[in-house]
């Protein structure tokens, strides 16, 4: 409470306006927690993001509505996003026990189906059921939750805060199918011709390459497979190397050093430059990974990577930083096992078969809602939200996504 009576409750929220990739209205809810008002604020945060209680918590919040707080001028902005999860998790759990997810609105005859079980898709699922439409809910994993299941280790992300969207998805008018891999299992023109809109929400599941000599060895593990079966993988007392500095190497490498591994990671640039959450990185050092900076790996050789040294130097052209390898640098660093962890995307090949635009590899051309354009003379149906319109981006902004395509489907629908 002490906290919540720090802030301003703005006029022109910045943590809101231009912070928040959904806008979540801080002000508002921040005075009805002041006077006690959990439920109502917990029914705001829902209804404009039903996965509050999840992004509070996995959020990049220094990027986001901490990092723009006005009360960062004086170097005391506002936790806003512990609030946020005090109250979602208290209305989250509530709220599965009510039963009152089920909108009062009768069902229409409009058929929806949502590719992509993740973040964006569940959040689509729910305005949409909400809004009359029936849903189907597909994706390649067994189980519903995408990132957060098969991705966010649990040390990070409890699964109870997961499993609960599985139950209250259980509801008449929306039907999950688990296994149903687009592009093998489910084709896209099959969905376009069967129901009245169709969804891509499938997220980022394709690991960018190192592009080096010996990627291909046994001992090199993408970190995106690593994290989604970690048990698979007996790790204790081998040297682990984790390549990159985003989220996904830091969930990555804390996976790793908890398994008894050597873990290290090691970043082209420095920490300044890392684009994971500082807290993630501070947490990691913290776990014991070792890191080491202005590392890039040129080879992989069996028990050992070859990285050469890099710095910061100012491009005389531009006057911009720029990172760049030195050569004659070249040494060996001893490696059971390198998890390459530097970026992610679509795999675009899921779409191969509609005629959507001469190649599948490219990303998709989209109106301002993700309604992607077609040439052919077929139903112009079919949505993208997410990964498949951002890239690898954070789960709250593909959330944002989720909620502009849902309203042009709406749109479009009516």
């Amino acid at each position: 409470m002490d906290e919540a009576r720090r802030c301003l409750l703005c006029k022109k929220p910045l943590c809101s306006l231009k912070g928040c990739p959904v806008h979540t209205a801080v002000p508002e809810c921040m005075a009805l927690y002041r006077e006690g008002r959990l439920e109502e604020a917990g029914k705001i945060l829902f209804d404009n993001n039903p996965l509050s209680a999840i992004t509070s918590q996995v959020c990049d919040w220094k990027q986001f509505c901490f990092g723009h707080c006005i009360l960062n001028a004086k170097g005391v902005p506002v936790h806003w996003y512990s609030i946020e999860q005090e109250i979602s998790e208290k209305y989250l759990f509530s709220y599965e026990l009510k039963r009152d997810f089920s909108a009062s609105l009768e069902m229409t005859n409009k058929r929806v189906a949502i590719v992509g079980a993740g973040p964006a898709g569940i959040a689509a699922a729910i305005w949409l059921y909400r809004a009359g439409a029936d849903i189907d809910l597909y994706d390649a994993n067994p189980r519903m939750g995408g990132v957060l299941r098969y991705g966010i280790p649990a040390f990070r992300l409890d699964k109870k805060y997961v499993d609960i969207y599985e139950r209250i998805l259980d509801v008449p008018g929306i039907r999950f199918f688990g296994g149903k891999a687009l592009g093998k299992d489910i084709l896209l023109n099959d969905l376009r011709e069967s129901y009245d809109a169709v969804l891509i929400a499938a997220g980022a599941e394709k690991p960018a390459m190192l592009r080096i000599p010996g990627e291909d060895k046994p001992g090199v593990v993408e970190a995106l497979h690593y994290l989604k079966t970690p048990q698979a993988y007996d790790l204790k007392g081998k040297r682990v190397i984790v390549i990159g500095g985003g989220n996904v190497a830091m969930d990555a490498c804390r996976t790793a050093v908890r398994s008894g591994a050597d873990t290290w990671v090691y970043y082209r640039k420095t920490f300044e430059n890392m684009p994971a959450n500082p807290m993630e990185v501070e947490e990691a050092k913290a776990d014991g990974v070792q890191f080491r900076v202005f590392q890039a790996p040129i080879e992989v050789r069996d028990g050992a990577v070859i990285f050469r040294d890099c710095q910061n130097e100012t491009d005389p052209e531009t006057g911009k930083l720029v990172t760049r390898i030195l050569d004659g640098t070249d040494h060996e660093v001893p490696c059971d096992v390198l998890m390459p962890a530097i970026s992610e995307k679509p795999d675009f090949g899921i779409l191969a078969g509609a005629p959507w635009q001469p190649n599948v590899w490219k990303w998709p051309v989209t109106d301002e809602s993700g309604r992607m354009s077609f040439q052919d003379s077929g139903k112009a149906n079919v949505f993208v939200a997410g990964d498949f319109t951002l890239g690898p981006k954070t789960v709250v902004e593909a959330i944002g996504s989720a909620r502009a395509a849902a309203d042009g489907i709406l749109t479009f629908l009516k």
